[in-house]
């Protein structure tokens, strides 16, 4: 049996995490081709936060919750849904509701726990493996032995690609902030750990070749900094802007090297989108869970009652890997 309410993470307004508090709504209903799905614990990740500070509204028909990841169990569903059951533990990727106790979720959006992840920590894995794959893998041609520079390799994201190009037999370097990251991310299977207060990434990445795919979400300076580590024919992913978005650049190395400049926001991709990045993953990259090759990494998990502390945490970048919501603490 399902109750009627359930506990939330609410905001009170646009602002500092502070306004994040507790709060209570009415268990949703899945749709035809939705689950509803018992939250066990909830990821946080960067859209969170800049949908808390106002600037990432949800797209038509979203819940305006916040929360773009969760495991879970299928508790309900709608009369479309096949291949799913109820009692099925899964994963699943949101567009939003995920700091509730239970998320409707489209069902061509989940994907069962991988082999040795638990299920909390399977909550942090659907938004950064469905991004990285999405933006650096998808479609694209066979990437071993060619050389990824990951933007950082601490957070979320970071940690992500720096395993999934070095499954996929990639030379991964990457940028940190303190040796401790460094030290993190080499365990990771990054090959060379960049301290961005000693060393300049752009000297250190060319010396080595030049950069065949880079993955940036600092933007800021190093927009022209990621042209110049570059290879010819390289492709720079820009996938947030933490050091600002308006940058003033000379593009004609772009011209030069025969650079692809791109990227993307997951959210607003359409859904059939996400369901064929869902089946490469289950098809190409859960099984290297099973292998060893990649592994959950999570930071810290938090109750919904200090969601405040835990967006603090993420924007202080005090942490390594993914930060968890338990709406049990």
């Amino acid at each position: 049996m399902l109750p009627e309410t359930m506990k939330t993470v609410e905001m009170r307004e646009p602002g500092k995490p502070e306004v994040l508090i507790a709060g209570e709504r009415a268990v949703p209903t899945p749709r035809d081709g939705e689950v509803l799905v018992r939250v066990t614990a909830a990821g946080v990740n960067g859209p969170d936060l800049v949908q808390r500070r106002g600037h990432y509204p949800p797209p038509k028909g979203a819940s305006d919750l916040l929360g773009l990841e969760v495991s879970g169990e299928i508790c309900a569903k709608g009369s479309a849904v096949t291949g799913w059951a109820i009692g099925d533990r899964v994963c699943a990727l949101t567009n939003g509701g995920g700091y509730a106790e239970y998320v409707a979720v489209d069902a061509g959006h989940c994907l069962p726990l991988p082999e040795a992840v638990s299920e909390q920590d399977a909550a942090g894995l659907c938004e950064t493996y469905f991004t990285v794959w999405s933006n650096l893998f998808h479609r694209q041609p066979d990437p071993q032995g060619k050389l990824l520079l990951v933007h950082g390799g601490a957070g979320g994201i970071g940690s992500t690609a720096i395993q999934l190009g070095k499954a996929l037999g990639m030379r991964v370097f990457t940028t940190c902030a303190n040796s401790d990251d460094c030290t993190y991310v080499q365990g990771l299977g990054a090959e060379r750990a960049i301290n961005f207060h000693n060393e300049d990434f752009v000297d250190v990445v060319r010396d080595a070749g030049g950069a065949n795919l880079v993955l940036d979400i600092i933007g800021g300076d190093y927009v022209a900094r990621n042209v110049k580590a570059a290879s010819p024919d390289a492709r720079i992913v820009q996938l947030a802007f933490n050091a600002g978005s308006k940058v003033e650049i000379n593009l004609m190395p772009i011209m030069l090297k025969r650079l692809v400049y791109t990227g993307s926001t997951l959210r607003s991709r359409p859904e059939s989108f996400k369901t064929e990045i869902a089946g490469d993953l289950r098809d190409k990259v859960w099984p290297m869970f099973a292998t060893g090759q990649l592994s959950a990494q999570t930071h810290r998990v938090f109750g919904f009652d200090a969601a405040a502390e835990a967006h603090d945490m993420m924007e202080k970048a005090a942490h390594r890997g993914k930060i968890l919501l338990s709406p049990t603490g």
